[in-house]
This record gives C-alpha cells, sequence and structure tokens, in this order.
C-alpha cells in the first residue's frame, strides 16, 4: 500500500517539476470538478489559482488500473515559481471512511531517492512527469481517495489534488464479459 501512495504523491505532486517547454499560465484551465477519466478512477484539484503549481493533467495506463500490474502515470503541470529543497506533501489515504496512511513527505528527497527524472531545485514553466511503479496484488477490492497537499519550503500551499480510485470487481469482470 505505501509503494501505491507513493506513486500518487510522485505523480500528483512533481506534476510540476519535469522540465519541459514553457506555456503561459493563461493557457493552463483550472477545475475544481472531477476530471472523470474512467468509471474507475478520476482527480481533481483542491487548490486555489495562486498556487505555484497548477496540474493540468492526470494520465494512467493501463487505464483503469489493476491490482499487480504496472501503472505509469504522467501528469503536466505548470510551476509559476521555483521549487526548492525543501517542498513537501502530506498525504491521506482512505478505504472508505478508513484512514490507512497519513503522512508527509520530503519532495525533493523523494524524487533522490527514487532516481526520479526531476530533480530541486525545478524552475518555473510547463512540465511533465512519467513515472511507474508494481501496484501490488493485495491491494483490497475497495474504493480509495488520495488527498494530497503540498507545500513549498516556505510551507505556502503549493498544490492540491484529490484522485479517487475504484478497485472493486465488477460483476461482468467476473463473468468472464
Amino acid at each position: 500500500m505505501a509503494r501505491f501512495s507513493f506513486l500518487v504523491l510522485l505523480a500528483a505532486a512533481f506534476s510540476g517539476y519535469a522540465l519541459a517547454n514553457p506555456v503561459t499560465q493563461q493557457e493552463l484551465v483550472q477545475s475544481e470538478t472531477p476530471q472523470v477519466m474512467s468509471d474507475k478512477w478520476s482527480w481533481s484539484s483542491c487548490g486555489h489559482d495562486s498556487d505555484p503549481v497548477q496540474i493540468q493533467s492526470i494520465d494512467i495506463s493501463p487505464d483503469p488500473p489493476e491490482r499487480g500490474q504496472n501503472l505509469t502515470v504522467t501528469v503536466k503541470g505548470f510551476a509559476n515559481k521555483q521549487i526548492k529543497d525543501g517542498a513537501y506533501a502530506d498525504v491521506v489515504v482512505k478505504v472508505g471512511a478508513i484512514k490507512l496512511l497519513q503522512k508527509e513527505f520530503d519532495l525533493c528527497d523523494e524524487a533522490r531517492n527514487a532516481d526520479a527524472e526531476i530533480q530541486c531545485p525545478v524552475e518555473e514553466g510547463q512540465h511533465e512527469v512519467t513515472h511507474s511503479v508494481a501496484l501490488p496484488r493485495e491491494i483490497p477490492y475497495a474504493p480509495f481517495s488520495v488527498h494530497i497537499q503540498g507545500y513549498t519550503d516556505e510551507d505556502e500551499e503549493m498544490t492540491c489534488v484529490d484522485i479517487k480510485i475504484d478497485f472493486r470487481r465488477r460483476i461482468g469482470h467476473l463473468l468472464g464479459w
């Protein structure tokens, strides 16, 4: 379970961290309504327009995610200020109303330890990051919610995202449909 939450943390919190071609802040489309990606998962921004990192999109493969399979997450976003060592994220993972994990992650340390394609400091601009991880087969057949609140090295809100993933089986799947 910790590996799953770490993947979500990386994907969401590092969305503004990979180097790519810059775009202007006006090109962003910020939405607090859920971005329904399939009937098995969705994400929504819970941040503010003034947050230094604005998440534009989150894509996963395979879609929907499967227990025991590799999951690749690609996140696109815009950093409107440099992200420095000391940036961190508070992550809460729940199954239904039951809290499974509540942990603070140092984002730059996690990127270094994972040998991520991006490292701090991260400059302003448009960024994209892709990260893959093996999802454990032991993930319960249940709906999960993940809340990630990122903060700068100065303890200012940096980004926020809510992700919902449903690992419950479908009747059609059980019957071979």
